[in-house]
């Protein structure tokens, strides 16, 4: 007990004197060096290997760690008992656990401790200082952290907490509020408390976060007043968004008011937005044939910066997988999202062929990752892909953004004589008309004949214009609030 004490207070002190910024040192080294540790000291892990015929002695350089069998749900989380997949085979080696929001169905188990938290929190630790500095050091102001991620088992809120509350230990000026997403306790706490700080962060799932800023506009708190800037995961969104919500929060600063985290419940934030990041995005979001370019797709992923010293990536078939330590350490694991990897100096180099000056990145080098998102989001209509952030684009035309809360659900309805037809469900804001269906119908038909070629060239001209129905706020069966909100339906 007194060494696991030790341990744990050595890797704390270790994370407090570290200046914000990069892990030094070489990526492929340390994802060698941590699969060896866990082959010999997991034993689920020592019996994946043996059963696909690896011996980890004859592991040592990059190229064979990339012949290293994928790790799956299935493959390995689902056949081998929790235990066993933590050091020791000890699951009480672990301080708590979280759980997965079970999106494709069935939700996993994450121990983790204190200290597997710590390279979490240099991801927020260098939002924070994007999002609430001075603008000409990395001072931060005083800063209220309102957490509206849901509160409980979930992995959200709960590591946001605690992730925020190292960077209050380690110095900087940072309180932490945790209504959880309960809008009125959230606004009762902004209210209390916002006036008392220079910046008030709000975090949370990015449908959510509008709805706060929204009720906070029809209760006519003053947001710009409070310095607002948001903290955002669970979710791509677009820049009409980003815009569209700094508007009604007077954030004026879009490269640095609000960051988008690319988290998971399996090794929690695995990169962040930086200012760099988001004036890129900015550049291809009006332009799809660049996107096209960057990305291999006309849709616009969230693009994040990543320490490949703490999560080292890799792809696979259009697909990420990462290396990573934890409570459950995961050694080239598919975590299934649709993306890829790109250089720092592959995106300058991309960026000075387009004519685009992107601005200082400020001495950091750091890959970057994108994420599409996971394909069990979609829908298949014609054999064309359906995407929501497709959608999205069009709920955000300044003649309906209004009127909805841009929450929707897309499913693929079979009718009379078995005709196919594209149906939208869309939630209407509250306190406001409902939308003109015709109207909001127009539009995303508008947005996947311009965004999505598969649409375009694969559903013919009259089954274009999709089936759009707008239900109430908080609807039970299609927007029940206090979980996290699926896009697609069945």
């Amino acid at each position: 007990m007194h060494e696991r004490a030790g341990r744990t207070l050595e890797r704390l002190a270790e994370f407090y004197a570290a200046p914000s910024g990069p892990v030094p040192g070489d990526p492929v080294a340390r994802a060698l060096e941590l699969f060896h540790e866990v082959a010999a000291t997991v034993p689920a892990y020592r019996a994946f290997l043996a059963e696909h015929g690896v011996d980890p002695a004859d592991v040592r350089t990059a190229e064979q760690f990339a012949g290293l069998p994928l790790v799956t749900k299935e493959s390995y989380l689902r056949r081998y008992p929790l235990p066993e997949r933590c050091r020791g085979g000890r699951l009480d080696v672990n301080d708590t656990v979280a759980v997965s929001s079970g999106s494709s169905g069935q939700p996993t188990i994450w121990p983790r401790s204190v200290v597997d938290e710590l390279a979490v929190a240099r991801r927020f630790e260098d939002a924070l200082v994007n999002m609430c500095g001075d603008g000409a050091s990395s001072e931060v102001r005083p800063t209220l952290v309102v957490v509206c991620f849901a509160l409980g088992s979930w992995v959200g809120g709960m590591y946001t907490a605690d992730a925020c509350r190292h960077l209050a230990a380690k110095g900087y000026p940072v309180t932490v509020a945790t209504p959880g997403n309960s809008v009125d306790e959230i606004l009762r706490v902004v209210g209390e408390l916002g006036p008392r700080y220079e910046r008030t962060v709000l975090a949370g799932y990015p449908p959510f976060v509008k709805n706060v800023v929204d009720e906070g506009v029809r209760r006519g708190v003053g947001w710009a007043a409070l310095g607002v800037r948001l903290l955002l995961a669970g979710e791509v969104f677009s820049e009409s968004w980003r815009d569209l919500i700094g508007r009604r929060a007077g954030m004026a600063d879009a490269d640095r008011a609000s960051v988008s985290l690319y988290g998971t419940a399996d090794a929690g934030v695995l990169g962040n937005e930086t200012p760099l990041s988001v004036r890129v995005r900015r550049f291809v979001a009006g332009r799809p044939e660049a996107a096209r370019e960057l990305f291999g797709d006309a849709r616009l992923p969230t693009l994040v910066q990543y320490d490949p010293m703490t999560r080292f990536f890799e792809t696979h078939d259009g697909t990420l997988l990462f290396t990573g330590d934890g409570g459950v350490p995961l050694i080239r694991y598919h975590i299934a999202d649709e993306g890829g990897l790109l250089s720092h100096a592959d995106v300058m180099a991309f960026c000075r062929a387009h004519g685009f000056d992107p601005g200082e990145s400020d001495g950091d080098e750091r890959p970057f990752v994108f994420v599409f998102g996971r394909s069990l989001f979609t829908v298949s209509f014609f054999g064309a892909n359906v995407y929501p952030e497709n959608v999205t684009v069009a709920l955000e035309h300044p003649d309906i953004a209004d009127d909805v809360t841009g929450k929707f659900v897309m499913q693929v309805r079979t009718e009379a004589d078995e005709e196919r037809r594209l149906a939208v469900v869309v939630e209407r804001a509250p306190d406001r008309p409902a939308p003109d269906t015709t109207a909001v119908a127009a539009a995303i038909r508008a947005a996947l004949l311009r965004l999505n070629s598969e649409f375009a060239n694969y559903v013919p001209p009259a089954y274009q214009t999709p089936v759009v129905e707008v239900r109430e706020p908080g609807d039970p069966d299609w927007f029940p609030p206090g979980v996290k909100h699926r896009y697609s339906r069945a």
